[in-house]
C-alpha cells in the first residue's frame, strides 16, 4: 500500500481507476517524460541539431522497463535536481556516441509541462467521453419523465410542483455546458513546452520556434507561439473546469441522497448485488455513490485552488507554482474521473418511484398555492393577494375556498379552477428546449 488511500489496493477505487492509474502512476510518468526526450531528439535530428544516430539510439534506449529506477531516485536525491536523475540513467542505456545528445537544450520544465499537456490531452479526452454518456442517460431520463409531477423544493420544502424530467433536464443542460468547455478549450490546453531557460530558446538560436513546432506536433500537441513557463492560466482553468464537473456530479448526488429518504423516497441509487450498508442496521440502504460524489467535489475544490494559486509566479520561472501541480494537477484528475465513473453508473441505473412523487403531491395539498396566487393576484392585485393566502394558509389554517369565500374575494369554483390550472406545463416545454438544444449540438459536433 502507497503511503495515500489513492494508491491503496483495497481502497483506490474510491479515489481513481485503471485510466488514470495509466497516465500517473511513476512509471506511466516515467514513461510519458521519456517519450517527451524521444520527441525531442527526433525533431533535433530532423533540423541536423543532434545525429540521426543519436535519435534513433535515444528511441531505441527509452523503456521505463530498463531503466534502474533505485539508480534514479539516487541521483535525484544527490544532485538536487528534479530530472537529472532520470538523465543519467537513460545515459547508462545509451551507446557512448548518444550520451551527450540527450536532453539537448531542454529543462526541467520543458519535460514536465509538455507532459502536463499530454495530461490535458488524454485526461479531456476520458471527461469528454463520460460526460457524453452521462448527457446521454439523463436526457433520456428527463424525456421519460416530461410530464411526472412531483414537488418543486426551496429551502429545502416543498414548494409548487414541477416534473421530474424538468429536474432531470436541469442536470443535463449543466452536463452539456461542461461538455462545451472540454471541447472549446482543446486549443488552449493540450499544448507543449519547448522554452529553454528564459523562455526565449536562446540554446537553439533561430532555428527554436520551428524546433519547438515540430517537438509538438511529433506528441499530437499545439505548438504554443511562446513559451509559458510562468503563464499557468491553462493548468488553472483545465482544474477549474473539472471541479465544475465534480460540482455538477456532487448536485446530482446530493439530490438523489435527499430524495431516498425513506420518508421521501423519490429516488434510489442502484443497490448492487451484494452491497452491504450497514453492518450494525440491517435495514438500512444507504446513497454510498451520491454521498462520495460530494466527497470528491470537495476534494476536487481543493486541487483547483491550489492551481489557481500557480497563476501568481514571478518573472521567467518559478518553481513554486508549477512544482504545487505535480501533485494537485494528478489528484484532481483521478478525482473527477472516479466521480465521472461513479456519476455514469449513478444515472444510468437510477430508480426512480413516482408513485411517492404523487404521495407527496397529495400530502402537502397538491402544492396549487402559487396558481390560485396567480388568479386572485388578477383580481386584487398580487401583493394583496399574497398577503391574504399567507394569513389562510399559515395564520388561520382553513379551507383555502372557503376562506376566500368568505372574504368575498373569490367563489369555490373559481378557486378549484385556479388551483387545478396546470403548473407543470412550463415545466415540460423547459425539457423540450434542453432536448432540441442537446440534439442541435450533437448534429453540429457531427458536421465539424
Amino acid at each position: 500500500m502507497g503511503n495515500r488511500l489513492s494508491a491503496s489496493r483495497v481502497y483506490r477505487h474510491l479515489w481513481g481507476g485503471p485510466e488514470t492509474d495509466a497516465l500517473f502512476d511513476e512509471e506511466a510518468m516515467l514513461r510519458s517524460w521519456l517519450e517527451v526526450l524521444v520527441a525531442l531528439a527526433r525533431a533535433q535530428a530532423e533540423l541536423g541539431i543532434i545525429p540521426l544516430s543519436s535519435a534513433e539510439a535515444i528511441e531505441a534506449g527509452a523503456r521505463v522497463e530498463d531503466l534502474d529506477l533505485d539508480h534514479v531516485a539516487e541521483q535525484t536525491r544527490a544532485t538536487s535536481h528534479s530530472t537529472l536523475g532520470l538523465i543519467r540513467g537513460l545515459q547508462r542505456l545509451l551507446p557512448e556516441h548518444a550520451r551527450e545528445h540527450v536532453y539537448l537544450g531542454a529543462t526541467v520544465q520543458d519535460v514536465t509541462d509538455t507532459w502536463f499537456g499530454i495530461v490535458l490531452r488524454d485526461v479531456g479526452r476520458i471527461v469528454r467521453r463520460d460526460l457524453c454518456a452521462i448527457e446521454r442517460s439523463l436526457l433520456d431520463l428527463a424525456a421519460a419523465h416530461r410530464t411526472t409531477p412531483m414537488a418543486g423544493r426551496t429551502h429545502g420544502q416543498p414548494g409548487s410542483p414541477i416534473t421530474f424530467g424538468f429536474k432531470v433536464a436541469s442536470w443535463a443542460d449543466e452536463i452539456g455546458r461542461h461538455r462545451s468547455r472540454f471541447e472549446e478549450g482543446r486549443p488552449r490546453w493540450e499544448v507543449g513546452q519547448l522554452a529553454g531557460a528564459v523562455g526565449n530558446l536562446a540554446f537553439f538560436g533561430p532555428a527554436g520556434p520551428e524546433l519547438r513546432r515540430r517537438f509538438c506536433a511529433r506528441l499530437d500537441l499545439h505548438d504554443p507561439g511562446i513559451s509559458w513557463l510562468t503563464s499557468r492560466d491553462r493548468i488553472a482553468e483545465f482544474g477549474g473546469c473539472l471541479a465544475m464537473v465534480c460540482g455538477t456530479l456532487a448536485r446530482l448526488g446530493t439530490e438523489v441522497y435527499e430524495l431516498a429518504r425513506p420518508e421521501i423516497d423519490e429516488l434510489a441509487e442502484p443497490a448492487p448485488p451484494g452491497a452491504v450498508s450497514s453492518i450494525t442496521m440491517p435495514h438500512k440502504r444507504n446513497p454510498e455513490i451520491a454521498e462520495h460524489l460530494d466527497t470528491l467535489a470537495r476534494l476536487a475544490r481543493s486541487s483547483a485552488g491550489v492551481l489557481l494559486e500557480g497563476m501568481v509566479a514571478a518573472h521567467e520561472r518559478d518553481g513554486r507554482a508549477w512544482k504545487a501541480e505535480w501533485i494537485a494537477l494528478p489528484e484532481i484528475c483521478q478525482l473527477t474521473a472516479t466521480a465521472l465513473r461513479l456519476g455514469r453508473g449513478l444515472v444510468e441505473d437510477l430508480e426512480v418511484h413516482p408513485d411517492a412523487m404523487a404521495r407527496t403531491l397529495a400530502r402537502s395539498g397538491g402544492l396549487t398555492a402559487e396558481r390560485v396566487l396567480a388568479g386572485l393576484a388578477e383580481r386584487i392585485g398580487k401583493h394583496r393577494a399574497q398577503a391574504v393566502l399567507h394569513d389562510v394558509l399559515r395564520v388561520e389554517g382553513g379551507d383555502l375556498a372557503e376562506s376566500l369565500a368568505a372574504r368575498g374575494l373569490a367563489t369555490p369554483d373559481e378557486v378549484r379552477a385556479w388551483a387545478a390550472s396546470s403548473a407543470i406545463d412550463a415545466a415540460a416545454a423547459m425539457v423540450d428546449t434542453v432536448l432540441a438544444r442537446a440534439a442541435d449540438r450533437d448534429r453540429v459536433a457531427g458536421e465539424r
